[in-house]
């Protein structure tokens, strides 16, 4: 009988899960990750709660499944929490879902799982894995409910993963998870969606760098693209590449922010149409469903997790180094720190962080 390690977060869809492999009847057993000590950090609409690790708890035993909690809070810390405030100190915007992703579920929980000797690990992601035996590469596919695809976030998942790796909600829907929750008497059946970074209560990322290090950060220049002067800024960790509102200036015409220079601790602003790139290079790469890419390649590319990919032509330029010429402008604000991910279709290609 194969056996699967079910990282459970609370939420309704890592139960559904759950239920799903159990069906299918693997041997399975539950495992929630204390990622922090305390509660200082949480927020309501993050995950990875006290309350969370209950709910876990309760639906594993409605389960049958033995259940377990790993203490991951020294990982955490280290690949997520300094690596988020390192990335705003040296001007880039950091995505610590893909970092938790990355090191936690898919690297100290594969370790665990090796211990334990289980074959699979099961989460909740919206997403779907095949094996091409043409290939013989594992693929990495959006989920059929595209309004939950949560693939772009995955790119960096390794063959050696794909392979052990099970994501039984990629054919469902939100609606048709929830049904099947309910129907099985589960507590979080109608448990609202995480919305949070687990560890900034309520969002204010400012607030929880300043605690978290215990240093201040001193106010500069706002700046145009010519270096005139157009204010003061409160700290150069407190803006993001694309942000309009929230600057304190009163300007003739709406700006945005488009490069932080944390050297002279300037923030860059420009106008709307100065803030379309159409040249993106992107390192630390992984390459999903593909090996390589050894001469020009057409591809959708995209460089938010809510914006929807567009047709680009990606080349290699480095060892650890591809460009994305888009065929036309994009508005959306290319942040260094953010991911670009690489799609063919509905198939995950490639990805890398902006540079």
């Amino acid at each position: 009988m194969k056996k699967a390690v079910i990282e459970m977060s609370g939420g309704v869809d890592s139960s559904v899960a759950a239920l799903l492999t159990k069906q299918k009847g693997y041997e399975c057993i539950g495992a929630t990750m204390k990622l922090h000590n305390g509660s200082d950090f949480y927020s309501e609409k993050a995950c990875c709660t006290a309350d969370d690790a209950e709910d876990a708890r309760s639906v594993a035993s409605a389960l049958g499944m033995p259940f377990y909690v790993f203490d991951f809070t020294a990982d955490f810390d280290r690949e997520v929490i300094q690596k988020f405030i390192l990335s705003y100190e040296c001007g880039a915007t950091p995505n610590p879902c893909i970092e938790c992703n990355n090191h936690l579920k898919f690297e100290r929980l594969f370790d665990k799982m090796n211990e334990l000797g289980f074959d699979y690990i099961v989460t909740g992601h919206y997403a779907r894995i095949e094996y091409d035996a043409d290939k013989k590469r594992y693929i990495l596919k959006k989920a059929f409910d595209l309004s939950k695809d949560q693939s772009y976030v995955l790119y960096g998942l390794a063959q050696k993963q794909l392979a052990h790796i099970m994501f039984p909600l990629g054919e469902l829907n939100k609606t048709k998870t929830r049904k099947i929750a309910e129907e099985n008497g589960f507590i979080n059946a109608n448990k609202h969606e995480s919305q949070d970074i687990c560890f900034v209560p309520d969002g204010d990322y400012v607030s929880f760098i300043k605690n978290y290090t215990n240093k201040d950060y001193p106010h500069g220049n706002f700046v145009d693209l010519q270096g005139n002067i157009l204010g003061e800024h409160k700290g150069i960790i407190k803006y993001t590449v694309g942000q309009r509102r929230g600057l304190g200036l009163a300007l003739p015409k709406p700006m945005y922010v488009c490069k932080k220079d944390v050297a002279r601790n300037e923030v860059v602003l420009c106008y709307k149409e100065d803030l379309a790139v159409k040249e993106v290079f992107a390192d630390k790469l992984n390459f999903v469903s593909i090996e390589d890419i050894t001469e020009p390649l057409r591809v959708k590319a995209r460089l938010r997790y809510n914006q929807k990919e567009q047709p680009a032509t990606a080349y290699r330029t480095g060892e650890d180094e591809i460009k994305v010429v888009f065929d036309e402008p994009q508005q959306t604000a290319a942040a260094s720190g953010q991911a670009l991910v690489l799609y063919d279709g509905d198939t995950v290609l490639a990805g890398g962080t902006i540079k």
